[in-house]
């Protein structure tokens, strides 16, 4: 992209230092109880200085902050650009929206205060250029949307910001080891100086794991479907369309795409984003929740992007071309899954039903986008993709050619399967303000035009209105509604032909059964006995002289104030000591 103005070197600067620093600040007057209600006002406006970033500030643009970490280094490139357009955007808006609409929920200010904090760290990981500041903010954003997710306080929200939590610690520090084996390899924790280098076999598997989770990539995929329904509607909007690109963008920086060629890791990543693009619109339509449908939707069309990052390791003299439909396609679907999200909240608010004809009506149009269909953002993101597989990509062409038009039949079901349980749901009881309905209209707009106009489509769009083009996006979508209609007639004729139920988290299942065996009588008895010995030394120690001293420190560290802060310091102190030390 290109920056509408050219700006002062000083105030490009100084835009990169306000993005994250914004909502952080905002986030921060929280802390005061009586002013709250002034930063309620202004939080909505936290996103701003993302947007401005986006459209103003040149791609070469750097700041240097060496008194912040090891040496913070901030900057603007294509692929950060792109990044941050669409990712100001989402948050922007959905921050407006949420102001009136969480009105109606309890605890407001803390939801918008990790609200801004999340925002901060997101738009601070993709203007990051080295490796401590990238996770700093990388993980502000995971640990704060943490509070997203758990803010109904419900058993379900519960069970799903658990589960989301465990796997976000497992993604930190695979994530935390490989960024030391790979500062320690370059000697260097600056991406613009990190050389070419040939990553071991463990740092590539370790990165794409560690930001495979949280891009919702199979098989780490089950906290997606189970966040998404627990927290919000705008928190979901988010999470979906804006922090699911954090693993995509983590990817994008930090595996060799372009430089090394691996064909062997290539061909399992295109593997793993096909399986995620069928198994997530197979399990999805079983769905009786709207938000678990778009989740397990998210899940499939990140595997789809997926098979870009795939493609790029297998043809790394390609990855000019692959890279384009990659940051293409993740702003279309970011910007189409955020509307849909918002959509939800439309629809559960109380309506008059022609305004709630309405609103599902207009809510197909970035489901279609979603479904590949001619003249929206899908159809354009989706034959960028397609262009970007060369013929010479033997055998993974031919299978392509086959297989994405059969995804998109699956990502059809999905959204026919969403607007059905729209429509079915019953009426919210409290009304929406005019802001609200204006957010959401404004994100409908930009879904629908602004991947038309970013430079990385200029070589896509006519192939995109091309008839045989349009014909490939138009059929699938044919033959699901065809589908749905022969499944709705079974289903109404033969009462015992019903599609399988997948509950929710699907694979979170067996977990739940492994911890039950764990849980079993026998397992009892034997915690029991090591309970009973552990009673008894503690007895032991407290007839010694020291008893007294030690159980002090055992009650200081029973507060949980005091030991979280113990190992929050703990924690950086590690952190700090293993950077400096390369």
């Amino acid at each position: 992209m290109i920056a509408l103005l050219n700006l002062p070197p000083n105030l490009e600067s100084a835009l990169l230092l306000v993005t994250p620093l914004l909502p952080l600040l905002i986030a921060s007057i929280f802390i005061v109880p009586a002013w709250r209600g002034g930063a309620l006002v202004l939080s909505p406006f936290a996103g701003m200085a993302g947007l401005l970033t986006s459209l103003l500030v040149r791609t070469d643009t750097t700041l240097d902050l060496s008194w912040h970490l090891l040496g913070s280094r901030m900057g603007l490139d294509s692929t950060g650009q792109t990044f941050l357009l669409f990712t100001a955007l989402l948050w922007l808006l959905a921050g407006f929206f949420s102001q009136r609409y969480m009105a109606q929920y309890h605890h407001q200010p803390g939801f918008t205060a990790f609200y801004l904090l999340a925002m901060s760290g997101n738009f601070g990981l993709i203007i990051a250029q080295d490796i401590a500041t990238f996770y700093f903010f990388f993980a502000l954003m995971s640990f704060a949307s943490y509070v997203l997710v758990i803010h109904n306080r419900d058993k379900f929200a519960i069970y799903a910001s658990r589960v989301y939590i465990i796997l976000v610690i497992v993604g930190e520090l695979m994530v935390f080891a490989a960024f030391i084996l790979m500062a320690t390899q370059a000697n260097t924790i600056y991406l613009q100086e990190l050389p070419p280098i040939s990553l071991s076999p463990l740092a590539i598997f370790l990165i794409l794991l560690g930001f495979g989770i949280k891009a919702g990539a199979l098989p780490l995929h089950f906290w997606l479907p189970l966040a998404h329904p627990a927290a919000p509607v705008p928190a979901s909007a988010v999470l979906s369309g804006a922090m699911i690109k954090a693993g995509l963008i983590g990817w994008l920086r930090f595996l060799p795409l372009g430089n090394q060629s691996l064909p062997e890791w290539g061909s399992l990543v295109i593997v793993a984003g096909l399986a995620a693009a069928f198994y997530g619109a197979l399990v999805g339509i079983s769905q009786p929740n709207p938000k678990t449908v778009l989740a397990y939707s998210s899940i499939s069309q990140m595997g789809l992007i997926t098979i870009g990052i795939g493609i790029g390791l297998i043809e790394p003299g390609l990855w000019s071309l692959t890279l384009p439909a990659i940051l293409l396609y993740a702003l279309h679907h970011g910007l189409a899954k955020g509307a849909l999200f918002l959509g939800v909240g439309i629809t559960n608010a109380q309506l008059s039903r022609i305004a709630r004809s309405w609103s599902t009506a207009v809510m197909v149009l970035p489901a279609l986008a979603l479904a590949g269909a001619p003249f929206t953002s899908g159809i354009l993101a989706k034959s960028a993709l397609k262009a970007a597989i060369p013929s010479t990509l033997f055998p993974w062409s031919e299978w392509l050619d086959v297989l994405l038009p059969l995804a998109a039949v699956g990502t059809t079901l999905l959204m026919v399967r969403f607007i059905y349980l729209i429509w079915q749901q019953p009426q919210g009881k409290e009304p929406l303000k005019l802001s609200t309905w204006l957010a959401w209209a404004i994100l409908l707009l930009c879904a629908a035009s602004i991947a038309w106009v970013i430079p990385e489509a200029v070589d896509f769009r006519s192939y995109s209105l091309k008839v045989d083009t349009m014909w490939s996006g138009l059929w699938p979508i044919g033959l699901a509604l065809l589908v749905s209609i022969l499944a709705r007639i079974i289903s109404s004729r033969w009462d015992r032909i019903h599609y399988p139920h997948f509950p929710a988290g699907d694979l979170v299942v067996i977990v739940d059964w492994f911890a039950k065996q764990v849980r079993r009588p026998t397992m009892g008895r034997t915690m029991a006995l090591v309970q009973n010995g552990m009673a008894d030394f503690q007895a032991a120690l407290h007839t010694l002289k020291p008893a007294r001293f030690l159980s002090q420190i055992e009650r200081h560290l029973a507060d949980f104030t005091v030991i979280g802060v113990l190992l929050l310091f703990i924690g950086l102190v590690i952190i700090v000591i293993a950077i400096a030390a390369l």
